[in-house]
């Protein structure tokens, strides 16, 4: 994956600053590589190879699109994504003081804890302690959890697949970016990290079977009383084959243990009842899922509007990991801070025009693995709609709106290094090609809460900023 440090803004009036690229290596010093990022007419020669440094060129291509045709489809879509879990009648981290009332049942939920501990967390070759307190353990691949599905039984994962055309290969892939990896330990060949599943982690959930599994919602027409809100970029009206975007990394404050704060991407098919399919990947912090307030890798999968098919993570049989340097569902580090170094990581979700399966890509180079064709219905061929962006879930615990910030924790207007962004947004079309998004929208369902402001230029591409503190004086 590679990690980057962005110290420059992409707008004319900061052309003259430096950009950084650090590329994060164990137990070396830093390496920064200086480059310009210059306004489009006083671009030299010298100066656009190092702006090439940061980003691929993609020159325009002709891309047919439709018009507009199910905005109020994504309002729903919006109110079906839901990463919050109600937290436990019982303390969420122990049973009960009163257990002695019902030692039948809190022993039943004690052996069935253990026995999904026993299912979930495969035997492993190696142990690394990582410095938040996760455990990671190196799995053999064709042991990792996705070989317990039956149509994957006996099977080891696929060969990479063919790439984007487009795609920009010559960035450096760093060696260190998440905080297990930051001791200088790795998995060895062959094997999957996987972050350990706890016991205090299984019981923080609203029930053991729907442990990593995003709670089921009834599909709404509008935006009133869903708990979930957002400042997204989404393209609908043609057929999508992947999307690609860094993602600025920080930490927000969540203020309340069940809510959660997100950045992520979703590739969408379906209808918004109950065939919606979708696929996710970000960072995300939530204390609900995690147990601390780390910003966290993170993948989920569903076929059926998060009824009874997908996951987060590898917390299911389902997505088929294929990397021995990532980690999904541990910490990533470094993170961004206001008014300093500034992070952002890429992420790429494409299907493969060979044999059809959704793939992910961590920065450049880095597969992480796949999810397999047969999982989905709709996204079995392709995806109706790339969402790009910030959600948050607004509980109103103290009877008022949350203070559990989006992004940094600012508005857009602040812009670079204040608020977060996403850039060089771009969507996979039907023959494999990386190209730049057209027919795009923008919605901040919360806009006094959390807001949105796109922009364009030949260094970020398509890029916008979004976020927001929440709860203040025009957001009660």
């Amino acid at each position: 994956m590679d990690m980057k440090e962005i110290d420059s803004v992409p707008w004319t009036k900061h052309r003259n600053k430096p950009f950084c690229v650090i590329h994060h290596t164990t137990g070396q010093q830093h390496q920064c590589i200086q480059t310009l990022i210059v306004a489009p007419k006083q671009t030299t020669a010298q100066q656009q190879r190092s702006s090439n440094e940061l980003v691929a060129s993609h020159s325009p291509t002709s891309h047919k699109t439709h018009s507009s045709i199910i905005p109020m489809l994504l309002v729903a879509f919006l109110l079906v994504v839901s990463l919050v879990s109600p937290a436990l009648s019982d303390s969420g981290h122990s049973l009960p003081a009163n257990q002695t009332f019902h030692p039948a049942s809190q022993l039943n939920k004690l052996k069935r804890v253990t026995d999904y501990l026993t299912k979930i967390n495969k035997p492993a070759v190696k142990t690394i302690q990582s410095p938040d307190g996760d455990v990671i353990d190196c799995v053999p691949s064709h042991l990792q959890p996705a070989f317990d599905h039956p149509d994957l039984k006996g099977q080891k994962p696929l060969d990479s697949p063919e790439r984007p055309k487009g795609l920009n290969t010559t960035d450096t892939v760093a060696k260190s970016f998440q905080l297990w990896a930051e001791s200088g330990e790795s998995c060895p060949e062959g094997t999957v990290p996987i972050r350990r599943t706890t016991e205090k982690d299984v019981l923080r959930a609203i029930s053991i079977d729907r442990y990593g599994r995003k709670p089921v919602r009834h599909v709404r027409r509008d935006s009133s009383g869903s708990g979930h809100e957002h400042a997204v970029l989404f393209v609908n009206g043609d057929q999508y084959y992947g999307a690609k975007a860094g993602i600025n990394v920080w930490a927000p404050q969540v203020t309340d243990q069940y809510e959660f704060s997100l950045s992520q991407i979703w590739v969408i098919s379906g209808s918004f009842g109950h065939d919606l399919n979708t696929i996710e990947a970000g960072w995300q912090v939530s204390p609900d899922l995690y147990g601390d307030k780390n910003p966290r890798f993170f993948t989920y999968w569903t076929t059926d509007a998060y009824q009874a098919t997908g996951c987060y993570n590898l917390l299911c049989s389902g997505f088929v990991q294929t990397n021995n340097r990532v980690a999904i569902g541990a910490a990533i580090s470094p993170k961004s801070y206001y008014n300093g170094r500034q992070f952002d990581i890429g992420l790429m979700v494409w299907k493969d025009p060979k044999h059809g399966h959704w793939w992910l890509e961590f920065g450049s180079g880095l597969l992480v693995g796949y999810w397999p064709a047969f999982l989905f219905s709709h996204l079995r061929t392709h995806a109706s709609m790339v969402q790009f962006g910030g959600e948050i879930v607004n509980s109103r615990s103290s009877g008022y709106h949350t203070a559990t910030q989006m992004g940094s924790g600012h508005f857009a207007e602040e812009g670079f290094r204040k608020a977060s962004y996403f850039r060089n947004l771009q969507v996979v079309d039907w023959d494999n090609n990386l190209l730049p998004l057209t027919n795009l929208h923008l919605l901040a369902d919360h806009p006094n809460c959390y807001d949105i402001k796109q922009g364009r230029n030949n260094v970020w591409g398509t890029y916008f900023y979004y976020g927001g503190p929440g709860r203040n004086v025009k957001c009660p």
